[in-house]
Parts: C-alpha cells; sequence; structure tokens
C-alpha cells in the first residue's frame, strides 16, 4: 500500500508538493515551540558572580516548590541569617557565606556613576562574598573600617581611582566617601561585613502584617547562603544541605542550577517559557492543521478519479483510505526532516524577540536537544494520516459508479446540515465577542481574536453552501451585456461551490486572523495611553537608574522645592491574588504600582469608590472591572502573595477605572515595606506650577545629587501585558505561513485545472479569453473573500472599541485594514494567475493526455 502510494504521489506532482510545502512549515513551527516548552524545563542562566560556589542556598522564588509551572517571584526572597551558622557546621563544609546584595554604584571624579560593575541594583556585596572570586585575584587589602571598599578592576579603571586613593559610592541610597583598600578581579562592590550588613537592612523596613509562615522579607535575613567544600566532597556536602534545609522551603542549588538563584528574573523568564509555549501551541496547531488539512483536501481531490476507479476494481473503503494515508505520509516524510531543522534557527530568532520584548533576561539561553524534534515528528505522525483519512472518507464510502461518475466533477449541492452548522458556529462566534463589553481587561480583550478564528472555522464550514448561494444571485442579477468571460466566472462559482469556497474560507482567514489581532493591540495600546494622559497630573519624572534607585529621603527633598504642587514616589511590583471563581481557588499574577497616601497629587486614577488617601498600613485598590469580576469591594479583605513570597491580608479602600494605564492593582508602600529587591523606588512623579524657575530648582537638585534625572513621565506601553505583544508578534509569523499555504493551495488547485482549461480552448476560446475567465474569477473570489473577512472581523472590533474605548471603531492605523485587502487580493491573483500562464503553454490535446 505504501508502495502505490509513493507512486500515485509521484504522479499527481502538484497536490503533493503543496501537502510537502505545507508539513514543512508546520514542522519547522511545531519544532519551535517545542524548544521553547524544552527550555523552560531544562535550560539554565550561565553561571557566573557564584561560580567559585560549590553550593548555593536560596528561598524560593515560586509560589510553589517543586512544580515546574509555579508562578514565579520576581523579587529577592531572603534566607534567615541563621542558617548560615548551622550550615557552616556540616561536615566537609570549608566557608558558609551568607551573601548580601544591594544597590551600590562608584562615581568618576566629575560625578558620573559608573556602571563596569553590571546591574548597580545589586552590585554591592559584602567582603565575605570574594570567596566567590578567590583570595588570589585581590590586590590590597580587605576593607576593615565602615568608610573602606573595594571595587572591581572595571570599576575602578572606569573611576579612574587605584589602592588607596579615595573614591565617592553611592550605596543603598546613601552617598560617601570611601577609601579604595583593595582591587578585585571579580564583578562588584566590596564593603565589610557589617558594614553590608547595614547598608542592605537601611532601606528594608520590617514587612508589614504577614498571613503566617516565615517573613520573606525579613530585614534579619541574607540573599543567598554560598558554601565550598572539600576537595572530593562536593556531592556529600551537597546532599547535607538538602538533609539539614528540608522542610523550611528553601532551595539548594548546585551545577548549572547555580545560574538561575543570582537573578531571580532568570528563574521567573524560564519557568514561564512552558506556559507560553503552551499557548501558542494550540494557535500553531490549529493553523499547522488548517494549512495541512486544505493542502490534503487539494491533493485528494486530484486523485478522485485515480481513487474511484480503484473502488470500481474492487478496493474497499478501507483500502482507499489507507492509500491516501499513505501517500499523505509519504509526502510528510520528505518534508519532516528540513523542517525539523528550519525549526532550531526559528527559536533562536524567536528568543531574541522575547529578549527584545523584556520577556525574557537576556543571559538565559535556548536548551536544545533531539526531544523537540521527535515529538514533531510524533505529532505529524499521528495527525496527517488521519487528516488524509478524513479528506478521503466521503470518497471512499460512495458506489463504485457513483465514485466514477463524480471523478470529474465535484458535488453541485451543498449539504443543508453542513450549511446550518456552520451557521450556528458563526452565531456561536459574535456571541463570544460580546466578552469585552462586560470584562473590560486585557483577558477580555484577548477574547475577540479568539471570536475570529471560531467565525472562520463557522465560514468554512458553512461556506460551499454561502458561495452557492451568492452565484445563483450573482447569475439572477448579472446584466445580459456582461461579457463571456464574466459569466463564465459567474458560471464556475456556482458550479464548484466547493472549489471556490475553499479559497475564499483561506483568503477570509488572512483578513479576520491579520485584523483581530492587529487591532486588538493597538487598541489596547490606545486605552491605555488614554488612561495615562488622563491620569497624570505630574509634568515630571525623577529617576535614579545608574545608582540602583531613589532612597526615600529624595523624594521629601523634591518635596521640598519651592513650585511643587505635588510629588509621590511609585514603585511597580508583581503580586499574586488567590481569588474564588465558580467554588475554586484560582491565583493569578498581577502587576502593582506601589503608591502612598500622597499619590492623588500626582495621579488621578478616576476613583470609582473609597478614597487613595487611606493607602495606609496593609491596603491595596484595585481596578473597577477587576473588582468587580472577584467580588473584591471596598472594605473587603483579599489575599495576596508579596514579589518575595510573603502571603498577606490586604484591605481594599478604593476601586478604579484606569486599570488599562495603571494596572489592575495598587498596593501601599507600608504593604511593600521590606518586600522588594532593592527597597528603592523607581520614580518620583512630580507636579509643578510650571514655572520655569522650578524646573531650574529641580535640575538644580538632580545636580547635586550623583545618578539622578528630570525629564517626563514614562510613556505608557508598558502596562500592555507583554504576553499580548508575544502573542501578536509569532501570530504574525504564523500569519506570513498562513499567507504562504494559501498560495500553495490555490496554485494546486489552480494547476489542478488544466484540464478544464485545455476543454476549453478546444471549444474555441483563445489563450487570452481563457486568462480573462480565470482572473475574473479570482477578482471575484477576492472580492468574495475580503467582503467575508471584513464582515467577520467587524462585529468583534465593533464589539471591543465599545467595551475597550466606549466608542465603535476600534483604534489603529487607518491603513491596516487597506493593506491588508491589498497583500490578500495580489497573493490570489498571482496565484492563479501563473499556474494559468503555465497551463496554457501546453498544447491543449497534450493537457488532455498528460491527465
Amino acid at each position: 500500500m505504501f508502495t502505490l502510494g509513493v507512486r500515485l504521489a509521484t504522479k499527481r506532482v502538484a497536490a503533493t508538493l503543496a501537502v510537502v510545502v505545507a508539513v514543512l512549515g508546520g514542522a519547522a513551527f511545531l519544532t519551535c515551540v517545542g524548544i521553547l516548552a524544552e527550555s523552560g524545563f531544562r535550560s539554565h542562566a550561565p553561571v557566573d558572580r557564584l561560580a567559585g560556589a560549590d553550593v548555593v542556598v536560596s528561598a524560593d522564588q515560586t509560589r510553589a516548590a517543586g512544580d515546574p509551572f509555579a508562578t514565579p517571584l520576581p523579587e529577592r526572597a531572603l534566607v534567615p541569617a541563621d542558617v548560615v551558622e548551622r550550615l557552616r557546621a556540616l561536615p566537609g563544609v570549608t566557608s558558609a557565606v551568607g551573601d548580601l546584595s544591594f544597590p551600590a554604584a562608584a562615581l568618576t571624579a566629575d560625578g558620573t556613576p559608573v556602571t563596569a560593575s553590571g546591574d548597580p541594583r545589586v552590585a554591592g556585596h559584602g567582603w565575605s562574598s570574594t570567596v566567590l572570586i578567590g583570595q588570589s585575584t585581590v590586590d590590597g587589602v580587605p576593607p576593615a573600617g565602615q568608610l573602606d571598599v573595594a571595587l572591581d578592576r572595571a570599576t575602578a579603571d572606569a573611576a579612574g581611582v587605584r589602592t588607596g586613593d579615595a573614591v565617592t559610592v553611592v550605596a543603598a541610597g546613601r552617598q560617601a566617601s570611601y577609601r579604595v583598600s583593595a582591587i578585585v578581579s571579580g564583578g562588584g562592590i566590596y564593603f565589610a561585613d557589617p558594614t553590608a550588613r547595614e547598608l542592605a537592612t537601611r532601606n528594608r523596613p520590617a514587612p508589614a502584617e504577614p498571613a503566617g509562615g516565615p517573613s520573606a522579607g525579613s530585614v534579619e535575613g541574607v540573599d543567598l547562603v554560598v558554601l565550598t567544600a572539600e576537595a572530593g566532597k562536593e556531592d556529600a556536602v551537597a546532599d547535607a544541605v538538602r538533609q539539614a534545609v528540608r522542610g523550611t522551603g528553601l532551595v539548594v542549588s548546585t551545577g548549572d542550577d547555580r545560574g538561575d538563584v543570582e537573578s531571580p528574573g532568570t528563574t521567573a523568564g524560564r519557568r514561564i517559557l512552558p506556559v507560553l509555549a503552551g499557548s501558542l501551541g494550540g494557535v500553531t496547531l490549529l493553523v499547522v492543521g488548517f494549512i495541512v488539512g486544505g493542502a490534503l483536501a487539494v491533493s485528494v481531490a486530484a486523485q478522485r478519479r485515480d481513487l474511484a476507479l480503484m473502488r470500481a476494481v474492487g478496493a474497499t473503503p478501507k483500502q482507499v483510505r489507507g492509500l491516501a494515508a499513505a501517500q499523505a505520509s509519504a509526502a510528510a516524510a520528505v518534508a519532516a526532516v528540513p523542517g525539523i531543522a528550519l525549526g532550531y534557527p526559528l527559536a533562536g530568532i524567536f528568543r531574541d524577540l522575547l529578549v527584545r520584548a523584556g520577556f525574557l533576561p537576556g543571559v538565559l539561553p535556548l536548551s536544545f536537544s533531539p526531544v523537540p524534534a521527535a515529538v514533531t515528528v510524533l505529532l505529524l505522525a499521528a495527525v496527517i494520516p488521519v487528516a488524509a483519512r478524513l479528506a478521503v472518507w466521503r470518497t471512499s464510502r460512495m458506489a463504485a459508479t457513483e465514485a466514477v461518475a463524480e471523478s470529474r466533477v465535484e458535488p453541485r449541492r451543498a449539504s443543508p446540515t453542513r450549511t446550518f452548522a456552520g451557521l450556528l458556529v458563526l452565531v456561536a462566534a459574535h456571541v463570544v465577542a460580546v466578552t469585552p463589553l462586560f470584562v473590560r481587561t486585557p483577558i477580555g480583550a484577548s477574547v475577540t481574536a479568539v471570536a475570529g478564528i471560531i467565525a472562520t472555522i463557522g465560514l468554512a464550514i458553512a461556506g460551499p453552501g454561502l458561495v452557492a448561494a451568492l452565484g445563483r444571485v450573482l447569475h439572477r442579477v448579472l446584466p445580459a451585456r456582461a461579457s463571456a468571460s464574466t459569466w463564465l466566472a459567474v458560471a464556475n462559482t456556482h458550479g464548484y461551490p466547493q472549489r471556490v469556497a475553499g479559497a475564499v474560507t483561506t483568503l477570509a482567514m488572512a483578513v479576520v486572523f491579520t485584523l483581530t489581532y492587529a487591532l486588538t493591540q493597538t487598541t489596547l495600546l490606545q486605552a491605555a495611553r488614554d488612561d495615562v494622559r488622563e491620569g497624570t497630573l505630574a509634568e515630571l519624572s525623577v529617576t535614579a537608574p545608574a545608582v540602583g534607585g531613589m532612597p526615600a529621603e529624595l523624594t521629601s527633598a523634591v518635596r521640598g522645592v519651592p513650585g511643587v504642587r505635588g510629588a509621590a514616589a511609585v514603585t511597580s511590583t508583581t503580586v499574586l491574588w488567590t481569588f474564588d471563581m465558580l467554588g475554586e481557588k484560582e491565583t493569578e499574577s498581577a502587576s502593582a504600582m506601589i503608591l502612598n497616601p500622597d499619590a492623588p497629587g500626582v495621579l488621578d486614577l478616576d476613583v470609582r469608590t473609597g478614597d487613595l488617601a487611606d493607602l495606609r498600613g496593609a491596603t491595596v485598590a484595585v481596578d473597577a472591572d477587576t473588582a468587580r469580576g472577584r467580588d473584591a469591594n471596598v472594605g473587603d479583605t483579599i489575599d495576596l502573595t508579596l514579589g518575595d513570597g510573603t502571603a498577606v491580608k490586604a484591605r481594599v479602600v478604593a476601586t478604579y477605572g484606569r486599570g488599562f494605564g495603571f494596572g489592575p492593582l495598587v498596593v501601599s508602600r507600608d504593604l511593600a515595606a521590606g518586600h522588594t529587591t532593592t527597597a528603592l523606588d523607581q520614580q518620583v512623579l512630580v507636579r509643578t506650577d510650571g514655572a520655569p524657575a522650578t524646573l531650574a530648582a529641580l535640575e538644580k537638585l538632580a545636580a547635586a545629587h550623583p545618578g539622578m534625572l528630570v525629564g517626563a513621565p514614562p510613556a505608557p506601553e508598558a502596562k500592555i501585558p507583554p504576553e499580548l505583544w508575544i502573542n501578536a508578534a509569532v501570530l504574525l509569523v504564523l500569519l506570513g505561513y498562513l499567507l504562504f499555504g494559501i498560495a500553495n493551495r490555490l496554485v494546486a488547485t489552480t494547476t489542478r485545472r488544466r484540464t478544464e482549461l485545455a476543454a476549453l480552448q478546444l471549444a474555441g476560446a483563445t489563450p487570452a479569453q481563457v486568462r480573462r475567465t480565470v482572473r475574473q474569477e479570482a477578482l471575484l473570489v477576492c472580492a468574495t473573500a475580503i467582503g467575508a473577512g471584513a464582515v467577520l472581523s467587524a462585529g468583534p472590533l465593533v464589539l471591543l472599541a465599545v467595551g475597550i474605548l466606549g466608542r465603535p471603531v476600534p483604534a489603529g492605523p487607518w491603513w491596516s485594514a487597506p493593506l491588508v485587502f491589498a497583500i490578500v487580493a495580489l497573493i490570489a491573483l498571482l496565484s492563479m494567475e501563473l499556474p494559468t500562464r503555465r497551463a496554457l503553454a501546453v498544447a491543449p490535446v497534450e493537457a488532455l493526455t498528460r491527465d
């Protein structure tokens, strides 16, 4: 059976090539998604500063220890300080150091911050942490006093200092002059251990009202515990450490795992990859299945006469279906290997996209292995034979005489049951599309694209019936003076509804796919811009990124400048919100702003109930739409897990209406105190009287504090969840595959019509008349597809715009829709025009004998 299938496949090269191309692209995308998923489980950040440690103990940076799908925590959770002494006493341990990281930056002679040490938010450490870089790399003596410091060589060179020189350092937001006691080769700025402990805890107030369990944000803790072991005893020490910390929730890392604990963001990025791959995998499979299924349908249609003759000579329906599956499998086998090979570099390109979008840390590499390739092969091996059997199902079950009779002409009447089912799916799509009217959140808005895909599926089901009806209408209204080519194009639409519907559906899917996903993103972005523009009362933003952040006392200094009418510190974090959903406990990650009661002076969040001035103690404010969906009213208490893993109960003191621009949640400064990595503010928003003298006074204050910058408030784009941008980017790539698949299918379909075109020439039509007929048929298909795509997109997009923007027109560039229409039309015209010209280059009699 397989040998016969291969022979038939080589006989129908055009149809087989359509399957090969579709499978090649599908294999590449599936492999790419598989690599992302595998990297989430196996990839590790490179070990850098912790390379000198044999064992590293850290707090768990996820909400559920040991769960590979656990929600990551972005803020550094601390390890209790007494763990250091307990682990130091274990057999085989040569040193145990409690490593601390805090903001630090050295200054040049002119007061410019030096960033050679890497991230200034975690550049400061205690001298004992130099065990990680080795004493042999030290030039000088360890810092002993409060005003001694050791610099890494790159920082010292950039600051222009040597051992014994004086250098100005901003540590934990405080500026002071230090003596350089040593220069080390490893990256960082090192202080005497007592000084480092003081600097690390200076901006870490005691946490507010924990809900139980250990306080991960306690000031009496260290970031990491790093241990070195006697030669040959590394594994034994690691086992002993795991036994010693069992039941405490602490994580023991060795080998490559050490790279993940250097930065909590790396762990967060790695653990989100499987979730991202899972969400993208569904859409990828849908598009791949659509394209591959369409190509198989063309292939089967091209062999309808061969299959019918097999039935006539005694082949059973099962044998016919087996033959179709064998052909498809043979074509897939040819395409799978290059497609999988293409998937590996494609994954690298996608990783770079994730890094540029800020969704993935740049230091986190992908993990490559044969596993994604094997999974792709298994998926294709399972799906393609089934799809081929379904494509040939009707022909295989027909009586032999009926199959032969229909081998040249497809059924003229569409199934009423199929048409009715498709119309029901179309109605269901528009029912789903009303979600943004009731859920004004990014999650609610994402349903718009889903509704578009459902509508396209409905069009695919009802397509033959709708196209046949359209053909009948055109036949009745077409004027008698219309040209013969026009009449013939309309007759083809009426006489071959399944063939025309296949082309219309694929082209319409491209239109719906592009418009719904693209305009959903632009509409969300416009909503965020509107919220930020209307809600930001401040004209200026004061930041200090080069020194790790803004100390609290600097906010008071800004507030004291004459002409400043309001100043409030604004910082962002991530929290986990546990709530009841249909009787079940659900936990979702949410971005949150950290504000104090002064925030109403610089921000207008459109408070609906309550008062932001009550943001004191363990309190929060919630976006009104989110609060309504989770039944969180003013005065209620909600369960949160802060960014470092500390569980708290917080009272809702206000709800607000500008959640798109400012996020779904606001937590009080008191509640977040002690639960952020640096404990420094990210920015201070300032509202002034607008006088030039006020701006000059602020710039003078900034000049007196190195690293301090005065500028405009940040743009609102950062408030759009990065998942939406990533989905949009991936779907644009999939759109390219979709358009390629559409062209592939149209070329194969048109090539299969060479007998029909030859018959027209034998009946007296000239090649020019045949080309004109096909061209007008292509225009009719384009107009129908573009019209259907526009209609199917319009409903969900209008509902989205009404729900999100309060108007019936979505936001977006005016040229986006015409551009999509033009691209779709160009692909359709070229995909039908070029194969027609090639078919007409063969003599009609020869074309008939070839078939």
